[in-house]
């Protein structure tokens, strides 16, 4: 399970954590149990030595450690094919061989352990009910402990080593004619193991220092600046999530003065805001420091400090919650004049956040008149609309008014209002926004594109089929982002 899961984790900065990703995870994993657990039945029926397990598990480890050294090489070949396909050949490339190998332990331990045919029953069984349990204790130690505190190839090389140890202990103990081979072959696969742990995901581009880098239950986030523009890049999962000018204090990102510029247009009035998704802080200060109450909700604990320390977000000035949306705005009683709503996971916005249901709890949380905008990627060309015409169908399904700002460099802002109408009742204020954004946040403005509801649908929690409509889209702009991160 360990390897499952962090395999799918490995991937991520390259493939993205959609459905796909996970089928092709779970798929090659299946497949290569059941060719393992044969393999391994058919071996031990031939030769019921248990050394040739432990040369198994041995070269299973040295596999792990090959497939923590060739990752990113292996996973940019992949992005080359559609993101079905792809992912599921850099799966099978990096994964296939070691959970095989390690499938055959199972019918070695079942086969040695049956002195006759009145046992195998019992002995099947505690063998599977203790290996349950062992993946039972593996997905708890892998999600709760190794993944938001230890980088991915460390946690993988751990494993690769917990199983080095296994093997030599075997050898030691039991069969020490092959000592010094599996010695040998322990040490060979931990040096490479090391290697592979101590490689960079990537090498910083000429011109870029990393300034911070941690893993977490979301990804791995880095910090990055750049001496020549003077510029601080938040990244996730190799993904440029935000950028920061720390002299002057302001974004260099479009996305964060339109959501605050296009609520601030729109809302009649801003006392109390709800910002689902912190990013790095930046629009719950924009408003905090305008004297609005802000709220926050970030389902990522680890971007805190990182937003703190590097982009000069103060949580003392708003009240922040730690957990995920959907949850907070279903199950709160307090509203807001405001809600913005910035949640990504990767290259897209998860899901859930975007059904009727969950739009209309968001209406629930506001106050008569209320805006909520909101920040998204999508394209407007036929074919490939599905999810911004089912994002415009669902919110005027729940809202009585909606409109969409875009100024063509994929982002995609809508906003909406059960008010009587909904148009600005103020000028955008452009003295915050810097030289060089300002055309693109004028072409926001002045763009406000219609979407044709007969190629969408309204999403619902029982029925949304975003991943696979939109799936040709999201696979682009993964490949863009990941592939700009060589170069930030």
């Amino acid at each position: 399970m360990i390897v499952e899961i962090l395999g799918a984790k490995m991937l991520a900065p390259y493939m993205g954590t959609s459905h796909f990703v996970w089928t092709a995870q779970i798929a090659v994993t299946l497949v290569a149990l059941s060719l393992g657990y044969a393999a391994g039945g058919w071996l031990v029926d031939r030769s019921p030595r248990l050394r040739w397990m432990y040369l198994a598990i041995l070269a299973a480890a040295l596999a792990l450690c090959v497939g923590v050294l060739t990752v990113e090489s292996v996973a940019y070949a992949c992005l080359r094919f559609k993101l079905a396909v792809g992912s599921l050949l850099a799966s099978a490339a990096l994964f296939f061989v070691p959970l095989s190998l390690l499938a055959m332990v199972g019918p070695f331990f079942a086969r040695m352990l049956t002195a006759s045919v009145e046992k195998v029953g019992s002995n099947v069984g505690r063998l599977t009910a203790i290996s349950t349990l062992g993946s039972v204790t593996g997905t708890v130690l892998i999600g709760y402990v190794l993944l938001p505190y230890l980088p991915n190839s460390t946690t993988m090389f751990l494993v690769a080593a917990l199983l080095v140890l296994v093997v030599v202990a075997y050898f030691a103990a039991w069969d020490r004619s092959a000592t010094p081979p599996a010695v040998l072959g322990g040490v060979l696969t931990l040096g490479l193991g090391l290697l592979a742990a101590a490689k960079p995901l990537l090498a910083q581009p000429p011109g870029y220092t990393e300034v911070y880098r941690r893993n977490s239950d979301f990804g791995l986030l880095q910090v990055v600046d750049h001496a020549g523009t003077g510029r601080r890049f938040y990244l996730n999962d190799l993904l440029t999530q935000n950028t920061y000018e720390p002299a002057s204090g302001r974004s260099a990102s479009l996305f964060t003065h339109l959501l605050h510029g296009l609520a601030r247009i729109y809302t009649p009035e801003i006392r109390d805001a709800l910002c689902i998704g912190m990013g790095v802080g930046i629009v719950p200060m924009q408003l905090a420091r305008a004297g609005v109450r802000v709220e926050v909700v970030e389902i990522n604990e680890a971007v805190v400090p990182i937003a703190r320390r590097f982009f000069d977000f103060e949580p003392e000035r708003v009240t922040l919650h730690i957990g995920d949306g959907r949850y907070f705005a279903n199950v709160g009683t307090n509203q807001f004049d405001t809600i913005i709503l910035d949640a990504f996971l990767g290259e897209s916005p998860p899901g859930h956040l975007m059904t009727r249901e969950a739009l209309a709890a968001m209406k629930r949380r506001l106050r008569p008149g209320g805006t909520l905008v909101m920040n998204t990627f999508g394209e407007f060309q036929p074919g490939r609309d599905f999810f911004l015409a089912s994002l415009d169908r669902t919110l005027r399904a729940v809202f009585a008014h909606a409109r969409i700002h875009a100024s063509g460099n994929g982002n995609v802002f809508f906003v909406a209002t059960d008010g009587n109408d909904l148009r600005p009742l103020r000028p955008f204020d452009l003295s915050g926004v810097p030289p060089y954004l300002r055309s693109e946040v004028e072409a926001a403005l002045s763009g406000m594109p219609a979407t044709d509801p007969q190629r969408g649908m309204v999403l619902t929690d029982d029925f949304n089929p975003v991943d696979f409509h939109d799936a040709i889209n999201r696979e682009e702009l993964r490949k863009r982002l990941a592939l700009g991160a060589r170069g930030f």
